[in-house]
């Protein structure tokens, strides 16, 4: 057989090469995260996953209880309560532990370039494993505790295990898959039909294994709960919803312009089509069965998942990146150098440069921002109004109810709103609403197109869209006043509070406790409306206040009082909360 023929020709590597490879990639990941270990939990981490290892490492379930169940396999959750188990429940101890899978993902993407490339000269390799690392989706997931970075470690396993022809190894990985991301079948079924065409029946016959495995998790959560997919809900939104024809040949769209455009993918894109056309590089075996399944994951994620999300195109994005690079391996040397270097700042710049339109924070380190926005916010609630019922919208709900995703040391009592939509805020009863704080949920340009006009019609109609109300429109329909107001590249924050809302005094111990969190590059204004809070903050003497608002809110503060702005400046206080604190923290 040919691909028994190509396996007696690959050279054996050694297995201290494999980890040399290894630990330069994870020096690598890991050095490059550093800098966010410590950070508290994203939406849907706090929305599921951490909350399902939770329940499982306290209480042994497999099945969450705490959260709504939903059709996500129980692997990765049980990698992280094993991993809290060891070494006690910290966000820094979740980081590292999927930073470790990443490394491993980057490792199997170098290999699977490398065995792609073989009748390519040079070492595209090198190439797809610092497009890889530069990704900004691999660059966020890979410290999320998700399932997309797992899954596109275990796709790349089982696709080149299954090119070497170790097809016994690539159904063990594929079982993996499956119990690490449900949606991972596609990748046996891919195996299984391919190996059908070629006649190889007893071969083929090993991916029955992964389908056995995940209907047995689709059996065992159907009986826990009632529903094949943990809950109607669930199912209703990722697979009745999102089957809408238009919603389909939308989310198709979407899935190549982001393969092949957005953060400078066009340039390799051009670089595959040239190889299209000027070689029969991609007509081969190898290239055949990595172009099916990187297709039908781009099928299957346009028909189902209603939230449209880029990050389930993580697990091809090492075929995408290799054919890019084998693309460009064709060109003459000055222009496939250029072209690389420019296709690999572009990607890299991706996670800083925001798109100027709608985006996740997620894909991109806006979620780092979102989650440093946050956190000072909970900080500042925490210290000033703790025993006060906060309204505002999911995640921060969670954040300041829940001390386990690292936000807040106790649980604040809160209010869910569904959105900040003017008919959210035109139907609350103001009577009763004691502190209030609305976000900027998702990148969403206030200036842009897509909030009026032909394009926003098309969205409500298709989408339900109704944009949120913006900093302006919001402060116009709610009738308090702004006490506090936090920006972070561009994403914002503000607290409004009844005048008559007690204040908690923070304790030495909390300013401690705040004077150690990093502040960020963040703008704090906290804003005159508040009677109790402005003469705190003009009668303090010997700095409680001072040192306090210091150490929690940095750097880049400024403490604007209305008409008292005269007397603080007497008071000394703005000149001491401009510069007593410099930490900046990456």
């Amino acid at each position: 057989m040919a691909a028994a023929e190509g396996l007696d020709k690959r050279r054996r590597i050694r297995p201290g090469v494999y980890g040399f490879f290894f630990v330069l990639f994870a020096l690598v990941v890991f050095l490059s995260h550093a800098p966010f270990l410590r950070l508290p939990y994203y939406w849907d981490e706090a929305g599921y996953f951490i909350p399902a290892a939770l329940d499982l490492l306290r209480g042994g379930h497999w099945i969450p209880q705490s959260t709504t169940p939903n059709v996500h396999p129980p692997a990765v959750i049980a990698y992280l309560a094993a991993a809290w188990r060891v070494t006690g429940y910290q966000p820094a101890t979740t980081r590292c532990a999927m930073l470790l899978l990443a490394s491993f993902g980057a490792l199997a993407a170098f290999l699977l370039a490398i065995e792609l490339s073989r009748e390519v000269k040079g070492t595209p390799a090198f190439l797809v494993a610092a497009l890889v690392c530069a990704s900004p989706l691999f660059f966020s997931q890979a410290m999320m505790a998700q399932l997309d970075a797992p899954a596109m470690l275990f796709t790349t396993l089982a696709l080149l295990l299954f090119l070497q022809d170790r097809i016994g190894e690539s159904a063990a990985a594929c079982v993996a898959l499956v119990l690490v991301k449900e949606t991972g079948i596609a990748v046996p079924l891919v195996f299984a039909a391919w190996l059908a065409h070629e006649r190889r029946w007893r071969e083929a016959a090993w991916f029955a294994v992964p389908a056995a495995a995940a209907g047995a998790w689709f059996a065992i959560l159907a009986r826990a709960t009632g529903h094949w997919a943990g809950s109607a809900s669930f199912a209703r939104y990722n697979v009745e919803y999102s089957a809408h024809p238009a919603r389909v040949l939308l989310a198709l769209l979407r899935r190549l312009y982001y393969l092949f455009f957005a953060n400078f993918h066009w340039v390799g894109a051009l670089a595959i089509l040239y190889g299209w056309r000027k070689s029969r590089l991609f007509r081969s075996r190898s290239w055949q069965i990595a172009g099916w399944i990187a297709a039908a994951h781009v099928v299957m994620y346009s028909v189902l998942g209603g939230a449209v999300l880029e990050r389930y195109l993580l697990p091809i994005l090492p075929i995408l990146y290799a054919a890019m690079a084998a693309g460009l391996s064709l060109y003459r040397r000055t222009a496939r150098v250029v072209c690389s270097l420019v296709l690999v700042a572009g990607v890299a710049a991706g996670n800083f440069l925001n798109p100027p339109y709608p985006f996740p924070y997620e894909d991109n380190l806006a979620f780092t921002d979102f989650i440093r926005l946050h956190a000072r916010v909970a900080e500042y609630l925490e210290s000033f109004h703790a025993q006060a019922e906060v309204y505002t919208a999911w995640p921060l709900t969670a954040e300041l109810a829940t001390p386990d995703f690292g936000f807040v040391e106790r649980g604040i009592a809160t209010r869910l709103l569904p959105d900040f939509t003017e008919a959210t805020l035109r139907s609350l009863d103001w009577s009763r609403v004691e502190v209030l704080v609305i976000f900027s949920r998702t990148w969403d340009p206030p200036s842009g197109a897509i909030r009026s006009g032909p394009l926003a019609e098309f969205r409500r109609r298709l989408y339900g869209y109704v944009p949120n109300a913006t900093q302006e429109e919001a402060r116009a329909l709610i009738p308090l006043p702004v006490e506090a107001r936090f920006e972070r590249r561009g994403q914002w924050a503000e607290i409004y509070v009844r005048r008559a809302t007690p204040f908690t005094r923070p304790t030495p111990a909390e300013r401690i406790r705040a004077g150690s969190r990093g502040s960020g590059r963040l703008k704090l204004q906290v804003l005159a409306q508040h009677d109790q809070l402005q003469l705190l903050v003009l009668g303090a003497a010997g700095g409680t206040i001072q040192d306090s608002a210091a150490g929690m809110f940095g750097d880049e503060q400024q403490f604007v009082k209305g008409q008292s702005e005269e007397k603080a400046a007497r008071l000394g206080l703005q000149r001491t909360l401009d510069t007593s604190n410099q930490r900046v923290d990456q």
